[in-house]
């Protein structure tokens, strides 16, 4: 008595399309639609070429101050007081185009030398003041 469990052979499932073409063409319209919004485009006023006889400026003098670990100030290689540095700082302040300022700090230095330095530079006139990184990771 042989019994057959299984339905015939012959039945082929397909996958319903219409949900999937309905899908496909909601997707088409809302493309469709947000395409025109898309194409706005910021407009971008170009600066214009210089004249073929235009000579740039010369960069501005750089200072380069020092501070090392056991909290010495140099000025440009010199080693200074903190007092002689405030007098250079009131002088180099004065200059037209003003000198930036590069600041080199070991990283043993103290907070307290770099932050007192920081605010001497600023407090008598020095508005271009970076840091120069010299350390690798």
């Amino acid at each position: 008595m042989a019994m057959n469990l299984g339905g015939s052979s012959d039945a082929m499932v397909d996958i319903n399309m219409t949900p999937l073409i309905d899908v496909m063409l909601v997707l088409l319209i809302i493309f469709i639609i947000t395409i025109p919004v898309m194409t706005n485009a910021v407009k971008i006023d170009n600066p214009l070429p210089p004249p073929p006889n235009f000579v740039p400026p010369p960069p501005p003098p750089v200072i380069n101050v020092s501070i090392d670990f056991d909290g010495t100030l140099m000025w440009n290689g010199t080693q200074v007081t903190r007092t002689q540095m405030q007098s250079y700082i009131l002088q180099s302040a004065q200059q037209v185009p003003q000198p930036e300022v590069h600041i080199t700090v070991d990283k043993f230095a103290k907070y307290d030398v770099v932050a007192k330095t920081l605010a001497d530079l600023q407090r008598r006139g020095m508005k271009k003041i970076g840091f120069v990184n010299n350390s690798l990771f």
